[in-house]
């Protein structure tokens, strides 16, 4: 079978470099009976590469169990998998099988791998390595001809150093690894996706799905993703269900993105209050909070001092009296302590679209527009920091130790971007 044919069978919509990747590895591991370890963010469709080896291997026959080893409490995972003997365990009042012996001859798919304790990674390297397993509560041994293909959101290399996942399990699982890659790594898929689920939902709801205009195309490329393929697969069914215009903008789009929306609009940053925690709330969640707001607010102080030096910079430019770095650091430095953290923070998504990877000279190849771009008044990033540089060694009559210190970078860095500078003949 063809990429294309198992594209069109498994529903994976995509052609970018990484997608294809995937799905070569998959034709090629899917005939034998190695045991493969699926790795991706969530979100990522980990579960449809898991069902196409299965579905192509000779195995295709039987079952494929699907088990979220994070969804089951920690006292149960072993009895899901191997089984458990009649009142092996409070509750038990009858015999049970598990996994492996419902699955024999089929798949295991064994998602969240990494959530699984340690008593139960080692009876599961036990069935990899023998087929040998026994029922919880029973030392009578049982055969079961299983393959097993595991998925992870996470980097089981560092739970292995931290002591959270058996080493010799760890092998055994990545004999072979099939990466699938994040949406925001492969934005040239982001439209055909969102296009095939708006489909999919005009089909299910008997609606006639809105179409995006340029804007819209370029919010979509342009966002993070963090949810991947269950995030867009979200916002899709909501153009189709709560949209009734023919077309959908920017403006449409963005209450529907996490973060994205105006302020005020649904952030989900809560404010810490002065007053006691919750019942629910210990140390550890208070300190961990504090941790993240004071990283918000030195987030919002750095984009502010970007944007005074940007003014400052384009007012130069215009005629008007450059002010000093230096003193741009300082009077940032000292409205900090001032703050502290009795106000709020502004709304800072306006400032700092952190959700946004691409600027639109980045996206703009993959969409189709016949409209001319407006030209832009404003100097380039490269130009108005080459300008920034050159003003202040002047203003520090070529010191660069101070000019490092005043614009907030080191003097390796400084050396460099002067190299750069010199190379470009703009400065003696």
């Amino acid at each position: 079978m063809d990429r294309q044919a198992m594209q069109e069978r498994f529903g994976i919509v995509g052609q970018s470099a990484g997608i294809r990747q995937a799905l070569d590895r998959v034709r090629q591991v899917a005939g034998t009976e190695i045991t493969v370890l699926v790795q991706g963010e969530s979100g990522v469709g980990k579960e449809l590469f898991a069902q196409a080896i299965h579905e192509l291997s000779a195995r295709r026959h039987k079952p494929i169990l699907i088990m979220n080893c994070g969804a089951i409490p920690e006292g149960l995972i072993e009895s899901e998998l191997f089984g458990a003997e009649k009142g092996a365990y409070t509750g038990a009042v009858e015999r049970r099988s598990g996994y492996f012996e419902e699955a024999d001859g089929g798949t295991i798919f064994l998602d969240e791998i990494g959530e699984m304790p340690l008593t139960a990674q080692v009876r599961l390297l036990r069935v990899l390595e023998t087929g040998e397993f026994s029922r919880v509560g029973s030392t009578n041994s049982l055969r079961s001809d299983v393959r097993v293909i595991a998925a992870t959101n996470k980097d089981l290399a560092t739970e292995v150093e931290a002591g959270r996942f058996r080493e010799d399990l760890y092998y055994r699982l990545s004999t072979v690894i099939l990466h699938v890659p994040p949406l925001r790594d492969r934005r040239e898929d982001i439209l055909p996706i969102f296009e095939h689920f708006q489909y999919r939902f005009g089909q299910r709801y008997n609606s006639s799905p809105p179409q995006l205009d340029v804007s819209a195309k370029e919010l979509l490329l342009r966002y993070r993703w963090p949810g991947n393929i269950r995030e867009l697969r979200n916002v899709a069914e909501q153009t189709v269900v709560l949209m009734r215009g023919e077309s959908v903008s920017a403006e449409d789009l963005r209450p529907y993105l996490r973060g994205v929306s105006s302020p005020g609009g649904g952030l989900g940053l809560v404010p810490l209050g002065s007053g006691g925690s919750s019942a629910q709330d210990d140390g550890s969640g208070a300190r961990e909070r504090e941790l993240i707001y004071r990283a918000l607010l030195e987030l919002r102080g750095d984009v502010k001092e970007l944007k005074d030096q940007m003014a400052t910079l384009v007012g130069a430019a215009r005629g008007a009296p450059m002010q000093d770095p230096g003193r741009l650091l300082v009077m940032r430095d000292e409205e900090s302590r001032q703050e502290g953290f009795t106000r709020a923070p502004d709304p800072f998504i306006e400032d700092a679209p952190y959700e946004f990877d691409a600027e639109p000279d980045d996206v703009s190849s993959l969409i189709e527009d016949d409209e001319p771009e407006a030209a832009s008044e404003l100097p380039t990033l490269e130009d108005a920091e080459r300008h920034l540089i050159l003003t202040a060694l002047e203003r520090f009559d070529n010191n660069r130790r101070q000019t490092a210190e005043a614009l907030g970078i080191s003097e390796r860095t400084l050396y460099r971007k002067l190299k750069d500078i010199e190379e470009a003949g703009d400065a003696d």
